[in-house]
């Protein structure tokens, strides 16, 4: 599935903006803003549980909570009228930068993007 589609899909499961004494659009960034770190926070627990309580890794749970994650990342997108393919092409255009050849714990010494 490639990433528009998914938003495309994902925002049909949004929830109705609220009525408050915020902007419905501050509301939505803020509950979706906390949605993600809340979920980023579920997979870290089940990572941390996998290795520091020798749990193993349960991938099912780890999908589904990368999911959430997902989840939130595409309604973040689309509250701010931004594809998903838009953000995660800045992304890579940025990681190009300090990494050019790949990422190499050299090149992140180095930070070739930063001025030193």
């Amino acid at each position: 599935m490639k990433a528009d589609e998914y938003q495309r899909l994902a925002g049909r499961t949004l929830i109705d903006e609220p009525d408050s004494v915020y902007s419905s659009a501050e509301i939505m960034l803020v509950w979706n803003a906390l949605g993600l770190a809340g979920e980023a926070g579920e997979v870290a627990d089940t990572v941390k549980k996998a290795v520091f309580h020798r749990h193993g890794i349960n991938r099912d749970e780890l999908i589904k909570e990368l999911g959430d994650v997902l989840w939130y990342v595409a309604a973040l997108c689309s509250k701010l009228d931004v594809s998903m393919s838009d953000v995660m092409e800045h992304n890579i255009t940025k990681l190009i930068k300090p990494f050019p050849d790949g990422y190499s714990s050299d090149a992140s010494k180095a930070r070739a993007d930063v001025q030193q």
